[in-house]
C-alpha cells in the first residue's frame, strides 16, 4: 500500500515536505483515492487477513495439492487459529486452489497413476477383479491413509499391511498428510522386514505418486501397484483393517489430543492386532502366530 508513504511525505517537516498533489502526480495515484483511503484505512483485519494469505501461499507453495480444508490444518500446525470460512475466503482473494480441484462446471480429473495395476485381472465376463492373496511373507503389501478426528485437529495415520499374514508391518502417525507420512510408514516396513521384489499396492493417492515414494520404492527392491480411482474395492483388505480400528479405538470416546489418539493406535495395532486378534481367514490364528507356524513349517520342509 502506497498511501502510508503520501501520508507521511505531506506531514514531513520543511524542507522535505511534500503536498498531497503532488506525491500522488508522481507516484501516479490520485489524490480523490488518497483521500478516501484516509477515511477508511487499512483496519487491523486486514493486516491479519493479509498476513494469514502470505502464509497460505507459503504452505501452498510447499504442497500445491493441499486444499483450503488442509491448509487449515497446516495453519493450526504452525499455531495459527482460523476457522474452515475464513481460510477458504482467503484462499479465493489469494487465488490459492488445489492442484486437484474440481473446476467449476467439470468433473475433476484424477491423478495419474505412476505404477500399473498388479493385483488385477479380468474374470470370464470381462469384469476388473483383484487378487488379494499371498503364498509367503513380503509378496504383497497394501498401503493407505486414514484420517481420525481428536478435540486438537485431525490425527493420519499410513499403515502397510502384508497380505500373506494380514498383520500390520509398517505404520506412520502424524498431524499432517504429506508424502513424508507415506514414506515413514514405507520405510518402517522396510526396516523390519528386509523384503525383495515386494508389490506394494496403494490407491492414486498424491502421497503415494509423489516422486520420493516412487524412489524408495525402486531403490529398495519393491514394485509399486495403483487401483483405480475411488474404488474402494481394489484395496478392500486395507479398508477392512481401517473399519477394525475404527470400531475397537476410534469410536470408542473422544479423544482430546493427537498424542492419546496416537498411542491408543499404536497399542492396538501393536499389542492387540497383530499378537492376540485371531482371525477366520488364518484358522483362528493372530498375524504373528501365522507367520510363526509358517516359519516352522519352511524350517521343517
Amino acid at each position: 500500500m502506497i498511501f502510508p508513504l503520501v501520508r507521511e511525505m505531506a506531514l514531513a517537516g520543511a524542507p522535505i515536505r511534500v503536498p498531497v498533489k503532488v506525491t500522488c502526480r508522481v507516484l501516479g495515484f490520485s489524490s480523490q483515492g488518497y483521500y478516501k483511503w484516509l477515511k477508511e484505512p487499512v483496519s487491523d483485519r486486514d493486516r491479519d487477513d493479509a498476513e494469514v494469505i502470505n502464509k497460505l501461499v507459503d504452505l501452498h507453495e510447499d504442497d500445491p495439492t493441499l486444499g483450503y480444508r488442509f491448509l487449515k490444518d497446516e495453519l493450526e500446525h504452525e499455531g495459527i487459529v482460523a476457522c474452515e470460512n475464513r481460510v477458504h475466503r482467503l484462499c479465493q482473494i489469494g487465488g490459492i486452489q488445489a492442484s486437484h480441484a474440481k473446476k467449476k462446471g467439470k468433473a475433476g480429473k484424477p491423478g495419474p497413476p505412476v505404477h500399473d495395476d498388479l493385483l488385477a485381472f479380468e474374470d470370464r465376463h470381462g469384469r476388473i477383479r483383484h487378487r488379494f492373496t499371498a503364498k509367503a511373507p513380503n509378496q504383497v503389501w497394501l498401503t493407505d491413509i486414514t484420517e481420525h478426528h481428536t478435540r486438537e485437529g485431525k490425527l493420519y495415520l499410513c499403515a502397510v499391511k502384508d497380505l500373506f499374514s494380514n498383520r500390520i508391518v509398517g505404520h506412520s502417525i502424524d498431524s499432517r498428510m504429506k508424502s513424508s507420512l507415506a514414506r515413514a510408514a514405507i520405510r518402517n516396513a522396510i526396516t523390519l522386514r528386509n523384503p525383495d521384489g515386494t508389490i506394494c499396492h496403494s490407491d492414486r493417492g498424491s502421497q503415494f505418486r509423489s516422486r520420493k515414494v516412487v524412489r524408495l520404492l525402486k531403490n529398495n527392491g519393491l514394485h509399486g501397484s495403483m487401483g483405480r480411482v475411488g474404488a474402494a474395492g481394489d484395496n478392500a483388505s486395507m479398508e477392512s483393517f481401517y473399519s477394525l480400528l475404527q470400531k475397537n479405538v476410534l469410536n470408542t470416546r473422544t479423544w482430546d489430543t493427537r498424542d492419546q489418539l496416537r498411542h491408543a493406535i499404536v497399542y492396538w495395532i501393536e499389542a492387540k492386532y497383530n499378537r492376540k486378534r485371531r482371525q477366520r481367514a488364518l484358522g483362528r490364528l493372530t498375524p504373528v502366530e501365522y507367520e510363526t507356524v509358517h516359519q516352522q513349517a519352511t524350517m521343517v520342509a
